[in-house]
């Protein structure tokens, strides 16, 4: 028994317990533990510390992660997580361009086929053949699961020739190949991220209702070793990062026309600067993403991040353009973020390492390009407008509403709280993700039931950062109407993409009233109301700025660009039309918005300019306010509204 072991607060039990005799009760788990830490010499706090990073000590009731992982130890079986995978990519019918000048582009699926599955999707088989337990039990017992995972992560230090020291310090290189499945020790950052909260320790209730500790080890300090930073990547110094590029060559397009893929140059932030990031996730697997990111013919983003281990590839520089969030004016402004991950399937979770490396990555681009952290300026793929009425329905969705933007903002270091009185007349968004439970449909596998045609089945029942919006202060009332996704005026329903009667994690909006239990908003041009119980809030008081209709301004018409005016455009480029979206902002309605005024600006770039030295940027002087008009934001002109500030 190592030292280590034995510094953790819950006495040892006896090894060698069957794989199946799960015990009940709060403390079993930690002692499933230190039994399997134990068995294979490996210091519990090592053992913990992986498994936080992989799982948060998490269950997930056996379903696999996004990456085919199982279990607190993330053991993965990708032939059996990912058969049923088809890996769309991003064929959607939204041009992630954004901009007239180009068509809409798609691709099929590039997902790996079962001979190019890399050893790390197949630990749990390597974890079965080392205990001799079975697959099953790998993928659905919590003790064998950890059983498999202390074997894996002994089996890596007995080949890089360590022994099994009692020293939490001497594993370090060990854990950095647990990731990949016991091959090189490539995961730095993983294994700085585990030996960090070992160091910390931590303490958490699981999802299956156990009590987990892990001692500090304030002493505990990660080896010297060199970061993984290749090819010159654009990449916080802690980070596994490799420069994997985007194509950006000329092509023959099928009409036999002279095209090129699949970005612009640009030089941002000198020629004009960037303050939006945007998460989506891949609708693919990691392979699968790096596939498409290398067709010319296809589309474009500056990142993509593996599940697994938070691993980092930068594929667009930031200087240039990415063509990813389906809106010119916001590609133009932004660096985009791909994660590995499927929004329709809930118990396809994301790891602790990739919300970790993400939020690594957001900082370091936030800190260097001096973008907010907060909800209108980090936002998610389903949060960007459509340029015109037109583009409303095939805008994208993801992440969707079981990313968990509250843990994504805590690792940021700009946590959603109160700010203010209760009767603040701003509200911040923030239900407690693993409480709320709304109901959704159209997940993977839902089919329409036999007993009512086109109906869909519920997904899974699945903690979510969103609420749904109602048009009166009841469960019973109708989802409020997105008009742009709806212009006959049917109200929005319960599926995963209809992000019609949605307000999310962080996202803030001005109250327009309040009765008993429930909080109405100012929503898309009219009162939006949701549940608000003061035993759990779903939304907290906030301080902040708002905008108002001008007096006398009549309705105020809102965009998803802010472009400059016609005369600004030089002789050459063509002026851009504001297209206005179908909402309008009435006499007395109130949206929050950042303060700060944008001056109208349009990235002119259409041709193959491999030196950056065709494009243009046009400003005028036109300016406006973004706010958060519903679930996407949008751009009011300045001179139609007023500048406030929320009552407190």
């Amino acid at each position: 028994m190592s030292v280590a072991s034995a510094a953790l607060v819950v006495p040892l039990l006896s090894a060698g317990a069957p794989a199946g005799a799960e015990e009940s009760g709060p403390g079993a788990l930690q002692q499933q533990f230190e039994r399997a830490a134990e068995e294979y010499d490996v210091p519990v706090g090592v053992l913990l510390g992986v498994s936080y990073l992989q799982s948060r000590w998490d269950a997930h009731a056996g379903a696999p992660s996004v990456s085919g992982g199982y279990g607190p130890m993330h053991l993965t079986d990708a032939r059996k997580a990912l058969a049923a995978s088809a890996a769309p990519g991003h064929g959607h019918a939204e041009d992630p361009r954004g901009d007239p000048s180009r068509g809409a582009r798609t691709a099929g699926s590039a997902a790996p086929a079962a001979a190019e599955i890399p050893a790390r999707l197949r630990t749990l088989p390597r974890a079965a053949q080392l205990t001799g337990l079975s697959a099953a039990e790998l993928r659905t017992a919590p003790e064998a699961n950890l059983r498999g995972g202390a074997a894996l992560l002994a089996q890596a230090q007995k080949r890089l020739g360590k022994p099994a020291a009692a020293d939490p310090a001497a594993w370090f290189e060990a854990v950095a190949s647990y990731p990949s499945g016991g091959a090189k020790p490539s995961a730095t950052a993983f294994a700085r991220d585990v030996f960090d909260v070992v160091r910390a320790g931590e303490e958490r209730t699981t999802d299956t209702g156990a009590k987990v500790t892990l001692r500090p080890h304030p002493g505990l300090r990660a080896p010297s070793a060199a970061e993984g930073r290749a090819g010159g990547a654009e990449c916080p110094s802690r980070a596994d990062c490799e420069w994997y590029p985007a194509p950006y060559e000329e092509y023959e397009g099928d009409d036999g026309t002279r095209d090129y893929g699949n970005h612009d140059t640009s030089r941002r932030p000198s020629s004009h600067k960037i303050d939006h990031i945007v998460v989506h996730d891949t609708e693919a697997t990691y392979e699968g993403t790096l596939k498409l990111v290398k067709d010319p013919q296809y589309v474009s983003w500056n990142y993509t991040l593996r599940s697994s281990d938070g691993h980092v590839a930068q594929h667009v520089r930031n200087r240039d353009t990415a063509w990813h969030a389906g809106n010119w004016y916001m590609n133009a402004k932004s660096v985009g973020i791909e994660h590995e991950g499927f929004l329709t399937d809930p118990d396809a979770w994301y790891t602790e390492a990739m919300y970790r490396s993400s939020a690594r990555l957001v900082r370091y681009l936030a800190h260097r390009y001096d973008v907010p952290l907060d909800r209108q300026h980090i936002v998610g793929h389903d949060n960007v407008p459509a340029t015109t009425t037109s583009g409303i329905p095939g805008m994208h969705t993801d992440p969707g509403p079981y990313w968990d933007w509250q843990r994504y903002f805590t690792l940021l270091g700009a946590p959603f709280e109160p700010q203010g009185s209760r009767h603040a007349g701003l509200v911040t968004i923030a239900p407690e993700y693993a409480r709320n439970r709304p109901e959704y449909t159209g997940c993977e596998g839902s089919e329409a039931t036999s007993e009512h045609a086109g109906s869909k089945k519920a997904c899974p029942e699945h903690g979510s950062s969103a609420v749904r919006l109602h048009t009166r202060p009841s469960a019973d009332a109708p989802l409020v109407n997105d008009a742009g996704l709806r212009p006959d005026g049917t109200p929005a329903t319960k599926d995963v993409n209809d992000t019609g009667a949605r307000a999310t994690t962080g996202q803030q909006f001005a109250v327009a009233g309040r009765q008993g239990e429930w909080t109405a908003i100012w929503y898309l041009g009219a009162k939006a109301w949701f549940h608000n119980p003061a035993k759990h809030p779903t939304a907290v008081p906030a301080r902040g700025r708002t905008v108002t209709p001008k007096k006398g301004a009549g309705e105020v018409p809102v965009y998803g660009v802010a472009y400059p005016e016609e005369s600004a455009y030089p002789e050459g480029v063509p002026a851009q039309k504001l297209s206005p979206l179908p909402y309008k902002l009435s006499a007395g309605q109130k949206y929050a918005t950042p303060g700060r005024e944008v001056r109208g600006e349009y990235l002119w770039a259409k041709d193959f300019d491999p030196k950056a030295e065709k494009f243009q940027v046009v400003r005028g002087d036109l300016t406006y306010y973004q706010l958060q008009l519903g679930h996407r934001v949008a751009f009011v002109k300045a001179d139609d509204v007023v500048l406030g500030r929320s009552a407190r």
